[in-house]
């Protein structure tokens, strides 16, 4: 199993339920305190940008309350035509986006920051996920924004739930699509002897 080094305190920054369960099944032990920093995007700013400055901002903002913590900050959008599929603000926001991805090929940038001030450490990384969607019928895409999922998730839909039926293929991490891509962040954690064996 893996664990902290030395009693090192792990708090992951972020309130997703799917980030905490994702660590959790890798066997870490970690505090969960989530950032409240402004998660708007700059003008311009590309998405493999955005949620790795995001990710940056909410682990400095955990970490300068815990300096000797090490906080893993973590943001996920989902993209396609270069556009970023936020959260669905309503049913005909989420109805637009199934049906845009519908038979498309989309990219999941997920950005990752470990941060520890005490130690003056600071590492980001974006990991990039490309999904495909199979061609979804006007009764399926009703059938699935009648289940409820589609709201609070990017893009409209939660590969890991009833969604899973939405995706044909994936290349690259399926973590990552899920919100966090768990091996290159414990091998991360690894390399800045954080974790051991």
């Amino acid at each position: 199993m893996l664990e902290a080094r030395n009693h090192t305190q792990l708090i992951l920054a972020s309130a997703s339920p799917r980030r905490k369960y994702l660590l959790e099944q890798a066997g870490l032990r970690f505090s969960v305190i989530p950032s409240t920093v402004d998660e708007s995007a700059a003008a311009n700013e590309a998405p493999e940008s955005y949620v790795r400055r995001l990710a940056e901002a909410k682990a400095d903002d955990i970490a300068r309350r815990h300096p000797e913590a090490w906080v893993i900050g973590a943001d996920t959008v989902v993209v396609i035509n270069d556009r970023i599929l936020g959260k669905p603000a309503d049913t005909a926001q989420a109805r637009r986006m199934l049906d845009q991805l519908s038979g498309q090929r989309h990219r999941v940038h997920t950005g990752f920051a470990i941060v520890c001030r005490r130690r003056s450490r600071r590492l980001s990384v974006t990991v990039t996920t490309e999904v495909e969607f199979k061609t979804l019928s006007p009764t399926e895409i009703e059938w699935y924004l009648e289940t409820g999922e589609p709201f609070d998730k990017a893009g409209a839909y939660a590969i890991q739930g009833i969604g899973t039926f939405l995706v044909r293929r994936i290349n690259g991490s399926y973590t990552n699509v899920v919100g966090l891509p768990v091996c290159e962040v414990i091998e991360a954690l690894i390399a800045e002897g954080v974790l051991k064996y």
